[in-house]
């Protein structure tokens, strides 16, 4: 009995550690405009500052190496598959697939290309509409190159709980109808978790994208999640393992062109597509 009252008085007094600092939070709902956005863009710098200051906002480029799980319709893992993705910032990504890297994806602003066992061919317009919506949603991507943008909105949304770290939410919205909900940990002021919300233009329904960052590292300077986890719409989507990053690599002057593309598929042969 003495061992269960221990573990119940310990319970409690977590419970309360994780709790007191929410009592002292500010309530969003009581503070003026002008008070809960100049909040909110306090935590956001605070943000920036925990993922490397301005290091993280100067990087030009970052190349990971890591595993990436697929997911079946029930939501169960099918596999994993290796990758090496190449960034130059802020819009343009490669990604090579597998050890013998004779499958890889190139997203270059408004153009793409691929490379796949039957040769070189462009990007459907449907996967580079894809790709541009993405760079929209990312947080990186919003904190680096978005905060100026006209129409931007931001605001404190409060404190909470969230995997058993004490959090601020701040959350952004665009002029595009985009509304980013990030928690923000208040000791390090790393981001917890992301949600995105958006607004279908045909069913007019909302839908809801949520990433979780964790295992972040410092490299360079700069704060990297090694592990990311996304769902989308309560399903889960995504899950990346990266075993290893550089950051500001110098890449081949073709690196992001489909003559690179060419060039590998003569090295893994066969005849390019048409």
């Amino acid at each position: 009995m003495r061992v269960i009252r221990g573990q119940i008085g310990f319970g409690v007094a977590l419970a309360a550690l994780l709790l007191a600092p929410s009592l002292f939070a500010q309530n969003p709902d009581k503070m003026t405009p002008e008070e809960n956005e100049a909040k909110g863009r306090r935590i956001i710098r605070q943000l920036i500052e925990g993922l490397g200051g301005q290091p993280y906002l100067d990087m030009k480029s970052l190349q990971c190496d890591g595993r990436r799980a697929a997911f079946g319709h029930s939501g169960d893992t099918t596999g994993f598959i290796s990758f090496k993705s190449s960034w130059l910032y802020p819009d343009k990504l490669r990604v090579d697939f597998a050890k013998k890297g004779n499958i890889v994806d190139i997203f270059a602003g408004n153009e793409g290309w691929t490379l796949d066992r039957g040769g070189v061919s462009e990007e459907p317009a449907t996967a580079v509409t894809d790709f541009q919506e993405a760079l929209l949603r990312d947080i990186n991507y919003l904190l680096r190159y978005r905060l100026k943008e006209e129409g931007l909105q931001i605001r404190y949304a409060g404190s909470s709980v969230v995997d058993l770290k004490q959090i601020d939410w701040v959350e952004v919205a665009d002029s595009e109808g985009r509304t980013f909900r990030i928690a923000v940990d208040i000791s390090t002021h790393l981001p917890v978790r992301s949600l995105v919300t958006i607004r279908d233009e045909n069913t007019r329904e909302v839908r809801e994208e949520v990433t979780v960052y964790t295992n972040f590292q410092n490299k360079d300077g700069i704060r990297l999640p090694m592990q990311i986890s996304r769902e989308r719409d309560g399903r889960r989507v995504q899950q990346t393992f990266y075993e290893g990053c550089q950051v500001n690599p110098v890449y081949p002057a073709d690196w992001f062109t489909p003559a690179s593309l060419d060039k590998r598929y003569s090295e893994v042969g066969g005849k390019k597509k048409k």
